[in-house]
């Protein structure tokens, strides 16, 4: 399964390890020396599988449970394998980012514990341990800090009925409120809560803007730690009411009011209308009134960040297939039953993965039932686009009083190309080939982003146990620029797969989503991984069958500028074979001729390998041998033959997909050929996903009238009505057309008499409406309901 890690080898002792008093020789130790290959043994992960750590490797370079935890800090972690032997001192110094330190301590039984701290910032953080009072930090370690929305309900304090909390003062929304949380997650008799708020000083985007999480007061001190508490909010003291956003905090009475970076329970981050002032609860709306204004204001005098933002898929379907550039919004999942608080009428939302560049913003697309993208301008339940500082609270495009333009979809550029089966390409232009060499080979390479693409083929094994004449990929790695390298593999023993950053193995025990340095990594389910890089390009990587499916995705930038097996992306399938040198491969190449010449020139050179070594199979078989196996005979298309039952089976279930024939003659396997076959439905299902679509834009509704239907892609219709005393003075409708344009513009709605007015003029005011006239003026304007009230 995902993240199981390598056994440690025996040599490696029994855990006990050295005083922080008697530090061994630095040739033979891993103190201050975490990642380091040289020397007479390693400190490098890749020494558990083979064997040549150095024997306190555990002592220094740190295993911790839990190994994640809330940005927000107040998590108590523990040192795993290493024990004080008879700890002189039960005090600990913990260094994150060689600057922050928080206190841990020693327990009884030897163990280390450190607190993680208050951070502005997610991902992965080193930290260091000093159990000399801080004159060293030999042992080192790394912490996952996490959104709060990522964490486990177990490790923070709920808001009952948040939405109460976020209105309260506003009519109909007052009396008590309640929080809870689960006792045993903060070991203690006592607790006290209290309130912090957030703010942001310094003009946006300048030298001197910054934010800073601030204790405020307390709500509660020295309570029972019984799992909930409630209360009747007041209007906090004046000094306190420049706050409008914080959280809740729940930490042992033992510490002080407002004591950094101690074992905590924290709410979500919310609006503290709770805590506002009166002139708020006496007249809520005047006071929102105001803040819009002022909001307003502020957003006039700062650059508009909405021109970065990548455009939002025009469909749902596009949206989750667009994984390079956007990723499900965990407020609105449909995976998850589509519970949309704040966006009403939505099924499904997705954000953008990356910050734009100068402005740190990212986009929100909400899409309905029938996959049609809610639009800002049409509702409130439409996209929230948003510009934040690292650590920050976002800054909106859209005020709950002050909705802006909608953001048009032209619907995606974007072109995947796919690897499964024995080995079978489809490139980014379309040709379909298998090559199927043993050894390690580049998948792709772009030198406009410093993409790289790596993959490993490996033979494959018939059901009695001897090797097949095919291979397929068992491991891809992944780098652009100066990112992390991920890897992913298939485990040993398993047909889960195995994740590494940076050569060791990833634990998912905690956290399905990582936020890694130029990349986010998720894992969807035990045989899937997705990897987001900062270019906008997206991998996925899964189990079918015995091996591994790659799919890459990249967008419009990338055109023209790749090669490798996967083609060179420019919209013509005739130069997809273009070897490093510049050198084209004629198309209709025989599967021969591609083995030999890419097997060649196709792999991996080991300077520039971004595949992990960590078992002497994999040293002995691939860092010491030819990248290209040139002594493996593979099966060619053609050379294969199956038996009268074996083909009427294979042409069952195989149809005219000449990838799963190719593989069950190849390895004599139906299941092997039907993973195949289902990893070539899968690409070609997210290539119609990708299929552009055509949409008119967004039409505005009428001055003085109003419009039904919020579609606006080819074959959609828009009608428009016009207010009490106004008539319509164009076309009541208007159709997108198939060459993106609306059949007619938005109409005018006009002064003019009601025909009810109409007809009290005609035949006197106290006129009732007979049967027949009224049908036939509702079939004459359709369904407008333009007409006025019936006298």
């Amino acid at each position: 399964g995902l993240g199981l890690a390598l056994d440690w080898p025996l040599l490696m002792g029994d855990g006990e390890g050295p005083s922080a008093s008697s530090p061994p020789d630095a040739q033979d130790s891993c103190s201050m020396r975490c990642g380091a290959l040289d020397g007479p043994c390693s400190c490098h992960p890749t020494c558990s599988g083979l064997g040549t750590c150095c024997l306190d490797f555990r002592d220094f370079c740190l295993e911790i449970l839990p190994y994640s935890g809330s940005m927000m800090g107040g998590k108590d972690f523990v040192v795993q394998h290493f024990k004080m032997s008879s700890p002189t001192d039960t005090s600990a110094i913990c260094r994150f980012k060689e600057s922050i330190q928080t206190l841990g301590h020693v327990d009884s039984s030897g163990q280390v514990h450190c607190v993680s701290p208050l951070l502005y910032e997610s991902g992965r953080v080193p930290f260091t341990v000093s159990l000399d009072n801080g004159h060293s930090f030999p042992r080192a370690g790394t912490w996952l800090a996490v959104h709060p929305n990522k964490v486990s309900m177990m490790e923070k304090s709920e808001l009952v009925n948040e939405t109460r909390w976020q209105y309260y003062g506003t009519a109909d929304t007052s009396g008590n409120l309640s929080l809870t949380w689960h006792v045993e997650a903060l070991p203690t008799q006592t607790v006290t809560i209290e309130l912090w708020g957030y703010e942001e000083t310094g003009m946006p985007y300048s030298q001197e803007w910054t934010a800073k999480w601030s204790y405020l007061y307390p709500l509660a001190t020295n309570i029972p730690n019984s799992g909930s508490f409630t209360f009747t909010p007041k209007p906090a003291p004046p000094s306190y009411q420049r706050w409008r956003v914080g959280a809740l905090r729940i930490i042992d009475s033992k510490n002080y009011a407002g004591q950094k970076d101690v074992q905590a329970l924290w709410t979500n981050d919310h609006a503290l209308a709770w805590h506002l002032s009166d002139d708020f609860r006496e007249d809520p709306v005047a006071w929102a009134r105001t803040q819009c204004q002022a909001w307003e204001e502020l957003e006039d005098q700062l650059p508009s960040f909405l021109e970065e933002l990548p455009d939002c898929p025009c469909t749902l379907t596009q949206a989750r297939a667009d994984s390079g550039r956007f990723f499900t919004d965990y407020g609105c999942d449909m995976e998850q039953g589509s519970v949309c608080t704040y966006h009403p009428g939505a099924v499904h939302c997705v954000r953008s993965v990356q910050a734009s560049p100068r402005y740190g913003s990212g986009q929100q697309c909400c899409y309905t039932a029938d996959g049609t993208q809610l639009l800002t301008a049409d509702s409130s339940s439409g996209s929230t686009p948003t510009a934040a500082m690292t650590g920050a609270h976002p800054r909106s495009a859209r005020h709950p009083e002050c909705p802006v333009g909608a953001i048009l979809c032209p619907g995606p550029w974007e072109r995947s190309a796919s690897a499964f089966g024995d080995p079978h390409f489809v490139t980014f232009d379309g040709t379909n080939f298998t090559f199927n060499g043993r050894g390690e080979y580049v998948l792709l390479e772009a030198v406009l982003t410093d993409l790289r693409v790596q993959a490993r083929a490996q033979p494959g094994r018939m059901s009695n146990g001897t090797q097949t004449r095919g291979t397929g990929l068992t491991a891809m790695a992944v780098q652009e620029g100066n990112s992390d390298v991920v890897e992913v593999r298939l485990a040993n023993g398993t047909r889960g797969l195995e994740v590494l950053l940076n050569q060791e193995v990833l634990s998912f025990a905690e956290q399905s989503w990582m936020d890694l340095k130029g990349m986010f990594l998720s894992v969807a389910a035990r045989d899937t991984v997705s990897i987001m890089l900062a270019s906008g390009a997206g991998l996925e990587v899964s189990v079918q069958g015995p091996f591994l499916s790659v799919s890459v995705l990249l967008p419009e930038k990338f055109l023209t500028h790749t090669h490798g097996l996967l083609g060179t992306l420019n919209n013509d399938p005739t130069d997809d074979f273009t070897l490093r040198s510049g050198r084209v491969l004629p198309p209709g190449s025989s599967p021969r001729e591609l083995f030999l010449i890419w097997g060649r020139r196709g792999a991996v050179h080991n300077a520039s390998s971004l595949l992990t070594y960590d078992s002497w199979f994999l040293v002995h078989n691939f860092l010491y041998q030819p990248k290209h196996d040139p002594t493996f005979e593979p099966l060619f298309a053609g050379e294969t033959t199956l038996n009268p039952s074996q083909a009427q089976e294979a042409a069952k279930l195989c149809g005219d997909d000449h990838f799963c024939n190719f593989d069950v003659a190849a390895t004599g396997s139906l299941s092997t050929g039907n993973a195949t076959r289902v990893a070539h439905q899968l690409h070609q299902h997210r290539m119609r996903s990708l299929q552009p679509v055509v949409s008119c834009g967004w039409l505005a509704p009428p001055p003085n009238g109003q419009k039904e239907g919020n579609r606006y892609l080819a074959g959609s219709t828009i009608y428009f009505h016009c207010d009490n005393g106004y008539s319509l003075a164009r076309a009541e409708t208007s159709t997108c057309q198939a060459d993106g344009t609306w059949s007619s513009p938005t109409p005018e709605c006009q002064p003019g008499r009601s025909y009810a007015v109409l007809l009290g003029i005609i035949f006197g005011a106290s006129v009732v409406w007979p049967g027949p006239l009224h049908v036939l003026l509702r079939h004459r304007k359709g369904n407008m309901h333009i007409w006025g009230t019936q006298p």
